[in-house]
């Protein structure tokens, strides 16, 4: 089936994609199984205040291919502005979704960013919960700047991993900005995740 792109919403400073959750994880499925380039963003008012401030920033969001209704305030906003149904797509719900899909399919994941201590508890749930599903490679970059060697040399491990979908936990803008500036480079899906390692992990409880 073609994908027919969702109709896009205005809200204060970005693009908000009217999709179902169903829809977003059947299209982000196939695209990472297909090894696509592109990325995925997961927009709370935090990422909206952050693009409302930073036209930088803004400009790297409009280079997703889905902008996804994160926060419960975003979601409210496309029904009051525009009456449009639009369910919550939270990044917290969506990484066990897309990991039983890559279980169901045996895809190949990479974990890229938080720390080497959630990484390997992460990794751990990940082979005990989705045993079918590969984790291909996990990469804990350090919190300071990377050299453009650096970069590359992440994106070369990335892409000789065969990955299919790249989750991305660097924190809001920081992870945006990096698969922006490098998602054409690298042959799979990247989910920008944030916070979901440390609940995925068992490590912090969700908020409520």
């Amino acid at each position: 089936m073609i994908f027919v792109m969702p109709e896009i919403l205005r809200i204060i400073s970005l693009n908000v994609h009217q999709i179902s959750f169903r829809d977003s994880l059947d299209e982000i499925t196939n695209w990472g199984l297909a090894r696509q380039s592109g990325f995925v963003c997961f927009a709370n008012v935090h990422m909206t205040i952050e693009a409302y401030k930073d036209p930088l920033f803004q400009q790297d969001l409009d280079k997703a291919r889905l902008v996804l209704a994160d926060g419960r305030p975003i979601a409210a906003a496309c029904n009051w502005l525009y009456k449009k149904r639009q369910e919550r797509i939270a990044g917290m719900d969506f990484m066990p979704a897309i990991l039983q899909k890559a279980n169901e399919s045996k895809a190949k994941i990479f974990l890229y960013g938080s720390t080497e201590e959630v990484l390997k508890k992460l990794i751990e749930k990940i082979k005990l919960d989705y045993p079918n599903a590969l984790v291909a490679g996990a990469i804990s970059p350090p919190f300071r700047n990377l050299s453009q060697q650096e970069l590359q040399e992440h994106v070369q491990q990335i892409n000789d991993s065969g990955a299919n979908f790249v989750l991305v936990a660097l924190g809001c803008p920081k992870q945006e900005k990096w698969m922006a500036a490098n998602f054409r480079s690298i042959q799979a899906i990247l989910l920008g995740l944030g916070g979901a390692f440390q609940v995925a992990a068992g490590i912090q409880k969700r908020c409520p």
